[in-house]
């Protein structure tokens, strides 16, 4: 290998998901230009998938993401409309970008259509988060994955059941690299930013218009932490009432709750007659949608927290909060109770997350670190792109490993 070797690589982000798998990505790009013996050279393309620019920007400007090269502008519509136009818009960047490698992450329609893109134009194509099963095909981030890791040249894990569930799909384990969990090198690089915010700021900032007086809001006890934004859990009225008739008759009697509202979800509690419930049930606090650091903050204190993400899922699990998550299966099974995490499953069913809350809320914080959750995903990534990119050459009278085997 020598000085004048040089690697392009496009790495594609479509939504909220990606910005904080993308980040570390870059920062370990800009180190490894520093002393590596190949010039890696990176274009960001943000296909604009996210319908909300400025959470967008602000998202970029906190992690510290550099603007994108190339911004597709594809905006929201039906799963087939963003696919559609995002490879109809991406094939003309491979074009003009004629990259080595195309870098994927997550399982966002900007994933699957940028890896039909890239191979349909013969470009060599990377996974980072391969390998995950939630084994719910009326999911269509389910559909991403399983499209994405089939044509992957590459397929980046995060855990040991990934890299299980890609063998046991076929997929050759030469592809296949357990690299670790990406998202925890942006919890580790973002903790110390996000221990020096004060909790009443978080609140004093972002408390929903015409809510509460947060200034009269004491959180000196424990507090509860809420997200909830699939449409399993939002989009149903039954299920949706249930939910909050949950957490503002039986929860907030024993512990505020914090309640990040995504827009989906206010539309939903308005549509069904539930937002003035919310709006003035005691002991609940409603916020406005929040950047990375003010989330990492809540999780960081709360006591417990209910949610349908996958990524406070595996934030719990390094950070020890009880998790309840409101869902009936996982992609990220390694974040379970089962598994040593911190989750467990309770679905939508009212029954259900009544035991599981029950359960939970007595318990203290128990810190679990999968393997390779260490805050160095992103470097090995990289180092594996290069290493493949450009395999060790052997020296002067070295017999190619391959050679040798087959001439015993």
């Amino acid at each position: 290998m020598n000085s004048a070797e040089k690697m392009k690589i496009v790495s594609i982000v479509g939504a909220r998901p990606n910005f904080m798998k993308i980040a570390p990505f870059i920062r370990a790009i800009e180190e490894y230009n520093q002393n590596g013996q190949v010039k890696i050279e990176h274009v960001l393309v943000h296909t604009g998938q996210h319908y909300d620019d400025n959470m967008s920007k602000a998202f970029f400007e906190a992690l510290n993401i550099p603007e994108a090269d190339i911004n597709l502008g594809i905006g929201s519509g039906t799963h087939a409309e963003q696919v559609g136009q995002t490879m109809i818009a991406f094939e003309k960047v491979v074009w003009q970008e004629k990259p080595d490698w195309i870098v994927v992450v997550g399982d966002v329609n900007a994933t699957c259509a940028c890896s039909i893109t890239a191979k349909k134009e013969n470009v060599r194509l990377a996974h980072i988060e391969a390998g995950l099963r939630s084994r719910d095909m009326t999911m269509p981030e389910e559909v991403n994955r399983l499209v994405t890791d089939r044509l992957s040249d590459l397929l980046f894990t995060p855990d040991r059941l990934s890299g299980e569930n890609l063998l046991d799909e076929g997929i050759s384990g030469e592809k296949i690299k357990f690299v670790g969990n990406i998202m925890i090198d942006t919890l580790e690089a973002q903790r110390k930013k996000a221990a020096e915010l004060t909790i009443e700021d978080i609140l004093r900032t972002n408390c929903m218009e015409g809510h509460i007086d947060v200034r009269s809001i004491g959180l000196s006890s424990d507090f509860a932490l809420l997200t909830l934004h699939r449409p399993s859990n939002v989009d149903d009225p039954a299920v949706l009432t249930d939910i909050v008739h949950f957490l503002t008759n039986e929860l907030t009697k024993d512990m505020k709750l914090i309640w990040t509202v995504h827009p989906r979800t206010e539309k939903q509690l308005k549509a069904f007659g539930l937002w003035h419930k919310v709006l003035s049930a005691d002991g609940l606090i409603l916020l406005n949608p929040l950047g990375y650091h003010e989330l990492l903050r809540l999780n960081m204190a709360a006591k417990i927290v209910l949610t349908d993400s996958g990524g406070l899922q595996e934030e719990c699990c390094v950070l020890g909060t009880p998790c309840l998550t409101f869902r009936w299966n996982t992609e990220r099974p390694i974040t379970l109770r089962e598994h040593g995490g911190a989750s467990v499953l309770v679905g939508n069913d009212v029954g259900h997350i009544r035991i599981g809350y029950s359960q939970m809320r007595q318990e203290n914080r128990a810190p679990s670190r999968p393997e390779l959750w260490d805050g160095k995903t992103a470097a090995r990534i990289v180092q594996a792109l290069v290493s493949d990119q450009f395999p060790k050459k052997p020296s002067t009278g070295e017999i190619p490993q391959r050679r040798q085997s087959c001439n015993g």
